[in-house]
């Protein structure tokens, strides 16, 4: 929740925490752990304004949220851009570019509205929650070694030994 109420403080558009960050700890409570320290990831902080949509603007804004708790690893992307550097169309939203994500699991992101946990998740949550490891729809033709290299590479089943593969 810390962090939840760290990144609303910012009241940036369109803006979630995402990823590695809360599938890693669902799949943490699946497994019946106590909740993991961030280590060896970031928390991605994910927000959307095509008008701000700068690396610099980025830089800052980790920055404010490393001057707030400089224990943790930021790490703050623009949605609004990152279609270029992974090749695909323009994004509209935080959510849709969650939909370009490797692996429908890790396509969820969670935020504060006031006292109101909210949670996007453009590919659902039923991989999230039955521990099954599948790529996203932009991850099933030829981008799908890229999503088995990551997935080896990360190591998760065997972090997670529950985790099956589908897809």
């Amino acid at each position: 929740m810390s962090v939840l109420r760290q990144v609303a403080a910012l009241q940036l558009p369109d803006c979630w925490v995402a990823a590695g960050f809360v599938r890693s700890a669902v799949w943490d409570h699946l497994h019946h752990r106590p909740p993991a320290p961030v280590t060896g990831g970031d928390i991605d902080v994910i927000w959307f304004d095509p008008q701000s949509a700068t690396p610099a603007m980025d830089a800052a804004i980790e920055e404010r949220l490393a001057a707030v708790n400089p224990s943790l690893p930021w790490s703050v992307k623009n949605q609004a851009a990152m279609h270029l550097r992974n090749g695909d169309r323009p994004y509209r939203s935080s959510s849709d570019a969650m939909t370009f994500w490797p692996e429908t699991a890790t396509a969820v992101a969670v935020r504060l509205n006031g006292d109101a946990l909210e949670v996007a998740a453009p590919l659902g949550l039923d991989d999230l929650f039955a521990l099954v490891l599948r790529p996203g729809p932009a991850f099933r033709g030829a981008k799908r070694p890229s999503f088995e290299a990551r997935a080896s590479a990360k190591r998760w089943r065997e972090h997670w030994p529950k985790l099956t593969m589908a897809g």
